[in-house]
């Protein structure tokens, strides 16, 4: 599985935007997609994950509420849309996927395949 991510940018606190991450390869094989985030001197952290089949959701508590998480079968894309965007939500976002259930998934450890990143900047 080969991983795309685009959509990343500088925007100012209180905007929005959205990221998507595409997917290719043996994408019937897929169990979950992921976004993680890795701001400057900080270690890579969770952000939201979608289940490949049931489109069930899970975030972390820092962006519960602001940020949403979904997947489109048909064109093998997740997307992140984020709104009421902060200073603190900068960092490089990071699309991973997971080829079979694995735990815990908020660690990076439990993805196999991932993006190559795209830089999101929110200006106070």
């Amino acid at each position: 599985v080969q991983l795309q991510a685009s959509g990343g940018g500088l925007v100012q606190a209180g905007g929005s935007l959205r990221l998507s991450c595409a997917a290719s390869g043996r994408i019937s094989s897929l169990y979950a997609m992921g976004w993680f985030r890795q701001a400057p001197g900080k270690e890579r952290e969770f952000v939201a994950l979608v289940y490949w089949s049931s489109a069930n959701t899970y975030y972390a508590d820092s962006v519960k509420g602001r940020f949403t998480i979904s997947r489109d079968n048909a064109k093998n894309t997740a997307s992140l849309q984020m709104n009421s965007l902060k200073p603190e939500d900068t960092a490089v976002y990071y699309c991973a996927a997971m080829p079979r259930f694995s735990s815990p998934v908020t660690t990076p450890g439990s993805y196999d395949y991932w993006g190559q990143g795209t830089l999101v900047t929110v200006s106070s």
